[in-house]
């Protein structure tokens, strides 16, 4: 099949499977836009191996056509701008919620939609398990690390940052700070040379950017003076704003 015929074939997959019949759209990114939707509220629960092997071509070849990003330099901190979920390091972190099953409104801007969507939808599942057996929620500034299954990346570690409402407070910071350390306390765990960090807790948590981006970079670059487990740390940005505030603090440590 080429990637339109498998494309079709999930989406009547995850109707049927919803006992839902509606006409699947012509056209090419309405179909992506319907299969995302489908896969984003489809709940925690096994799946078909055959259809599960076709999501999983259809999710690399989708990956590969969008260009997966490698990290040749000698930096052992870069700042790159764009979709996480291209990027071939051994980590990848993802700001989510408590049940860290994932996002489950339909084609949500989110980086925990955008995550669960490429991964594939085994990730659901096995985040699911995971904290069926963990038996309460994520606390926030702790971290877990699951498969990457479809992304470049080798493991996703899952963190849940602060919500922040009204005037930014010390033990908001230091949960933020936590949420950094674990996943590098983690990567250390799992042997990971490499790590890309999300704005955590920047977007729907309401966290003021600049104060996070200041305590992220304070973070790493204070944990990795003492280890040398970590080879490379990238600081993944999506808006512009993240951008100009990552460069401008970071240029300041370079100088």
């Amino acid at each position: 099949m080429n990637q339109s015929q498998k494309r079709i074939h999930l989406i009547q997959y995850l109707l049927e499977e919803r006992n839902e019949t509606i006409e699947i759209p012509h056209s090419t990114p309405e179909q992506k836009i319907l299969l995302r939707a489908l896969m984003n509220i489809r709940p925690a629960k096994t799946i078909d191996p055959n259809i599960l092997e076709i999501q999983d071509d259809y999710l690399q070849e989708e990956i590969k056509n969008k260009g997966i990003i490698t990290f040749n330099s000698n930096q052992r901190i870069e700042l790159w701008q764009g979709d996480i979920t291209r990027l071939a390091v051994d980590a990848i972190v993802n700001a989510g919620n408590a049940y860290l099953t994932g996002c489950y409104y339909p084609n949500h801007g989110c980086i925990d939609n955008c995550i669960h969507t490429y991964s594939g939808m085994q990730l659901r599942l096995a985040c699911q398990e995971m904290m069926d057996q963990q038996g309460y929620l994520e606390p926030t500034g702790k971290a877990k690390c699951t498969s990457a299954y479809n992304l470049p990346a080798k493991y996703i570690f899952h963190t849940v940052g602060p919500i922040v409402h009204g005037p930014l407070t010390s033990s908001k910071k230091k949960e933020l700070e936590s949420c950094y350390k674990s996943c590098l306390e983690l990567a250390v765990e799992k042997n990971c040379s490499s790590i890309a960090f999300c704005c955590i807790s920047t977007g729907e948590y309401h966290f003021p950017n600049s104060e996070a981006a200041k305590i992220a970079i304070k973070t790493v670059t204070s944990f990795l003076k003492d280890n040398q487990t970590i080879r490379k740390v990238v600081f993944n940005v999506y808006k512009d704003l993240d951008k100009e505030i990552y460069r401008d603090l970071l240029e300041r440590i370079d100088g």
